[in-house]
């Protein structure tokens, strides 16, 4: 082992190392120099920052890389990609891929399978691309809304300005503030006599039940007095009373006498007058009315 001198054992570190490099290099740019792939070439009119060692997808899932891209100088415009796409992929006849940017600016390329089982797109064979700007499209779209918008936004961002430098606005969030102040006050003592009315439902409850209980009590009462009986016994009391009354407002009887022959109440009338006379006499001259003798009476 003499011949592997110092300088040669540099260099075939050297050489590894730039084999190394080679296969690494190609590794992050995910190129796989092992696999075996079918090259197709992608036309587009603008590639929008597509570069080599660009993914290809298909459905979400990677098939490949862009391997190369060269511009054609015969055909103004035309940009031809080369890509390195699994072989064991069918791509349908009449399928195209799409350049599409996230908002980090990654590019990769889509393709869009076509449903056609019979024919397909045969390796070095040439397939149609386009742009799909995505959500950054989208945004584009939208300058020329927002740019309209500006002056609009600017006037409103004015107006509002001026309102809020108005010292009414201030006084009306300090009204705010206050009427807030007293809205939380005010659910407080809602609160508060929510409470008391739960603790008393319970009581008004019991008191609803034993009047419930009571009016059942008086209404089978009600329902066992004999209605009818009573109201036979109110007919024939009535009935007495319409009886007494006829024979009072009638010449027949005492009582009927009494209060309807006026001279009955004269005869009355003379007789009081009479005893009322024999009493003052009475008085002024009880001697002639009483005599008292222990030895006999004495002729006057």
């Amino acid at each position: 082992m003499k011949f592997l001198t110092k300088e040669i054992k540099i260099a075939l570190v050297a050489v590894c190392g730039l084999v190394i490099l080679f296969f690494g290099m190609n590794f992050l740019k995910g190129l796989n120099l092992f696999s075996s792939a079918n090259k197709y070439y992608i036309s587009f009119k603008n590639i929008s920052g597509l570069s080599s060692s660009s993914p290809i997808y298909a459905d979400g899932y990677k098939v490949g890389v862009v391997k190369n891209i060269k511009y054609d100088y015969n055909k103004s415009g035309e940009i031809m990609v080369e890509a390195d796409i699994d072989q064991e992929l069918r791509i349908p006849k009449g399928s195209s891929a799409e350049i599409v940017s996230d908002m980090l600016g990654n590019v990769k390329v889509n393709l869009l399978l076509a449903t056609n089982p019979r024919e397909r797109v045969m390796p070095g064979e040439t397939i149609m691309g386009g742009i799909n700007d995505g959500a950054l499209g989208k945004m584009k779209d939208m300058v020329p809304v927002v740019m309209g918008m500006l002056p609009k936004l600017d006037s409103i961002v004015t107006t509002l300005n001026i309102l809020l430098a108005d010292p009414a606005i201030a006084q009306s969030l300090h009204n705010v503030n206050t009427i807030t102040g007293n809205l939380t006050v005010t659910t407080t003592r809602i609160n508060s006599l929510l409470a008391g009315l739960n603790r008393s439902v319970p009581g008004v409850v019991s008191r609803a039940d034993s009047t419930l209980y009571n009016a059942n009590l008086l209404a089978k009462k009600l329902n066992n007095i004999d209605v009818e009986g009573t109201m036979a016994k109110v007919d024939a009391t009535l009935a007495n009373v319409e009886e007494l009354t006829a024979k009072l407002n009638s010449n027949e009887g005492t009582i009927g006498l009494l209060m309807r022959d006026p001279s009955l109440y004269n005869n009355l009338n003379s007789t009081m007058r009479s005893a009322d006379s024999l009493l003052i006499d009475l008085k002024a001259h009880p001697k002639r009315y009483v005599h008292f003798s222990l030895f006999g009476r004495k002729d006057n």
